[in-house]
């Protein structure tokens, strides 16, 4: 990795934990001569430190993006530089924090290293999601932890059918599906029974929420494979559709949702000895005997 000099930062300045590490970020930075870069509406009190621009500008000028919040910051910086190839950094002001794994307390350190080029990068798949309607319309969407399709209507199920790479793979009744990416097999899929899958791994994790018959278990398939969505013909069947969070748009039944793997990627930066399965045990309490905090 070239040694940056200009990063974009991003947050959710209005949180005080948050807004004190990006005021450590931007002093760090200015004493290494680093130019920073702010998008425009950011409610953050840079001191001078900072130059403001409009938010698609941020990865367009930047060598490096520090994200710092939670995983939902980290995400949301995935989507402002998942076609420009630029690497991001996560500094975890959040809760569990799986993809921001700096720790408030090594700012400094993490951004010496990041500069001296000494960070360990880290490339994600990443999905593309097509919403295809009956008239011929389409929105498209990247994510890198999942795509999911939700019902719309509390209360009531919503019947659809999944294919994978042609097949047909079954009918489903519940509240929707997740398509995770092996990034994404952590965050909602984890929360629908899915398994935890090493991120390093070429697959997808189809996992149902909430399904009505039981044996309607999660599945891991290739990250190869294009998945088909849709709907049944029942009255009033709609269903939402969101990639990272982010509404892609409503599936009516004579829609399709496809997903596929993208031609773009994600590269994390990772403090030096990085280990993922000591991340989890400490999200996770793994290896914790009973009463043992």
């Amino acid at each position: 990795m070239v040694s940056p000099r200009t990063c974009a930062l991003v947050g959710r300045f209005t949180d005080p934990r948050v807004a004190e590490s990006a005021q450590a970020v931007l002093a760090h930075l200015a004493t290494r001569q680093v130019t920073v870069l702010l998008d425009e509406t950011a409610a953050l009190s840079d001191r001078g430190l900072a130059t403001r621009v409009a938010e698609e500008e941020l990865a367009l000028r930047a060598d490096l993006m520090i994200a710092v919040g939670g995983d939902g910051t980290l995400l949301y910086a995935a989507g402002l530089v998942a076609r420009h190839g630029v690497p991001l950094l996560g500094i975890n002001r959040g809760r569990l924090g799986f993809l921001t794994d700096v720790m408030p307390q090594d700012i400094r350190a993490s951004l010496d290293a990041a500069l001296e080029g000494r960070l360990e990068a880290d490339e994600r798949a990443l999905l593309a999601a097509s919403l295809h309607h009956a008239g011929g319309a389409a929105s498209h969407g990247l994510a890198l932890n999942d795509v999911v399709l939700q019902k719309l209507a509390t209360g009531r199920m919503v019947d659809f059918e999944t294919r994978v790479a042609g097949h047909y793979v079954n009918t489903h009744a519940g509240d929707g599906i997740v398509v995770a990416s092996a990034t994404g097999s952590t965050a909602y899929a984890l929360s629908c029974g899915g398994p935890i899958v090493e991120p390093n791994l070429e697959v997808l994790v189809l996992s149902p929420i909430c399904p009505h018959t039981l044996s309607d278990r999660p599945i891991v398939v290739s990250s190869r494979s294009s998945i088909e969505i849709r709907l049944l013909d029942r009255p009033d069947a709609r269903a939402q559709v969101t990639c990272d969070g982010v509404i892609l748009g409503t599936l009516e039944p004579e829609d399709v949702l496809s997903i596929k793997p993208a031609d773009e990627r994600i590269t994390l930066l990772h403090p030096p000895g990085h280990d993922y399965f000591k991340l989890l045990r400490s999200k996770l309490h793994w290896g914790r005997r009973n009463g043992q905090r």
